[in-house]
């Protein structure tokens, strides 16, 4: 019983360096992660109340997040000399991120591993999300529809003609199309996910919730 409580103690003391030896600036590229905010506010907005599911919000693709990731895991809340955002810097991100709230979680979670300071990689975030063109065809639904995830996939591919299909995956969650996660360089240019980043969604019909502001 000793022998094995010293065992668990080392691995409990091995996990614990892992975690707080994630130091900012190191990883190998980012995910730019891209969610549909329609489906969102059916899965769990509307529930919350937020703001970001109001019928005159007007939101599509929002930015869940720019996430610094290693070739195979990702670090997360790391250790950073940086100061944390102000209220004024998380609420400037909501046009695109929905709300001020998730902005202040990708910056606790993600941002402090990126080695920039808040107002740098709140900066950087809107570049990378101005970067991707959103195609237009899900803007114009005026119902929602159904339909295999490789259809979403195929229409980043074709607004964007410097995305390759291993640079790109979509997701879902709970029979909803969830989200467009796009790896990107530190430079921002389209690079391959790495293999625990892909995990393409196999529905052949996914829900796609039209847009509230469409009658």
């Amino acid at each position: 019983m000793r022998a094995l409580a010293l065992i668990l103690a080392l691995l409990c003391s091995a996990t614990a360096l892992r975690a707080g030896g994630q130091r900012a600036g190191e990883f190998d590229y980012y995910v730019l992660a891209l969610s549909w905010s329609p489906n969102w506010c059916a899965l769990e907005g509307d529930a919350r109340r937020s703001p970001q599911c109001a019928r005159d919000a007007g939101h599509g693709w929002v930015l869940h997040g720019l996430w610094p990731q290693f070739h195979r895991g990702y670090p997360a809340f790391c250790q950073t000399a940086q100061r944390p955002p102000s209220r004024g810097m998380t609420a400037a991100m909501a046009d695109i991120m929905g709300t001020g709230g998730l902005a202040w979680h990708q910056w606790k979670k993600h941002g402090s591993c990126s080695g920039l300071s808040a107002a740098d990689y709140y900066a950087l975030s809107r570049q990378a999300y101005g970067t991707i063109r959103q195609p237009e065809v899900f803007r114009k639904l005026s119902r929602d529809v159904r339909l295999p995830a490789s259809v979403v996939e195929a229409a980043f591919l074709k607004a964007n003609p410097g995305l390759e299909p291993d640079g790109i995956t979509i997701t879902c969650r709970d029979g909803h199309i969830q989200e467009a996660r796009i790896c990107l360089s530190k430079t921002l240019d389209p690079v391959p996910c790495g293999q625990d980043v892909v995990k393409d969604c196999r529905m052949k019909d996914a829900l796609f919730t039209h847009m509230r502001n469409i009658p």
